[in-house]
């Protein structure tokens, strides 16, 4: 078998300009090649924006349906409980049809590590409403904005996480500028680091950007996540006991 170093491929990303999931590629990849892991690690692509993370991601990848990723990662962390099992989900898959998923898989502490990376829409199929867009943010399927009357408030899946007994570790943070990057790969890192010393299940929340169906120029895109999207989903280490488990 080829000894895989890098944690990217060749592959371009096929992700839109100004997108930030291309930045949380590079630090997931980043980490794993730090903890030489590349190898040794199984990621669990979604339905959504990363639907082709199996082609960008150097380890070995496995497609999940839609918001099952976190079944899938359990199914085969059980199977193989010495390899690395990571989910990297949008809100569209892990807040909306793999919410069930999700929480369950925190619930039992299940020992594999959640990337999600918010931005607040469904991204692939144009732009439609998800559990995490904000009170009054345009969509193309709330085109007047989000009514908490009519589509109830956004769900913040961090917060909720972290009150379940099962997760280690349960964080939000963003990749807007240098600080917040490097505090994300710490975060990653952390995450990677107590499943390999079989703490529990991890949760990385990471707000992006999605400056195409935002309609907005990729830097005002940024402007309006941390001036408007931190009010709603604040950055913060909700949950993190791994080093007292």
């Amino acid at each position: 078998m080829e000894n895989k170093k890098m944690g990217l491929t060749a592959e371009k990303f096929s992700y839109c300009p100004g997108c930030l999931h291309g930045v949380v590629h590079q630090l997931v990849a980043e980490v794993l090649e730090e903890m030489d892991e590349v190898d040794n690690t199984i990621g669990v692509a979604p339905v959504g924006c990363a639907v082709l993370a199996y082609k960008f991601f150097n380890c070995d990848m496995q497609e999940a349906a839609h918001g099952r990723a976190c079944a899938v990662a359990t199914g085969i962390k059980r199977v193989r409980p010495q390899n690395t099992v990571f989910t990297y989900q949008g809100d569209g898959d892990l807040a909306s049809i793999g919410i069930a998923e999700t929480i369950h898989a925190a619930n039992r502490g299940e020992n594999i590590t959640v990337i999600f990376v918010n931005n607040a829409n469904f991204g692939m199929t144009g732009g439609q409403m998800s559990p995490c867009t904000l009170l009054h943010q345009k969509t193309t399927t709330s085109p007047d904005g989000r009514d908490p009357q009519l589509h109830g408030n956004p769900i913040k899946v961090s917060e909720m996480i972290s009150q379940l007994d099962g997760p280690i570790l349960v964080a939000r943070t963003s990749v807007t500028n240098p600080k917040n990057v490097l505090q994300t790969k710490n975060l990653i890192k952390k995450a990677f680091t107590y499943q390999k010393t079989h703490k529990g299940f991890s949760f990385v929340e990471v707000l992006s950007t999605c400056p195409i169906n935002w309609g907005k120029k990729p830097l005002d895109a940024i402007k309006w996540l941390d001036e408007e999207m931190v009010k709603v989903y604040p950055l913060k280490i909700f949950k993190d006991i791994g080093a007292k488990a």
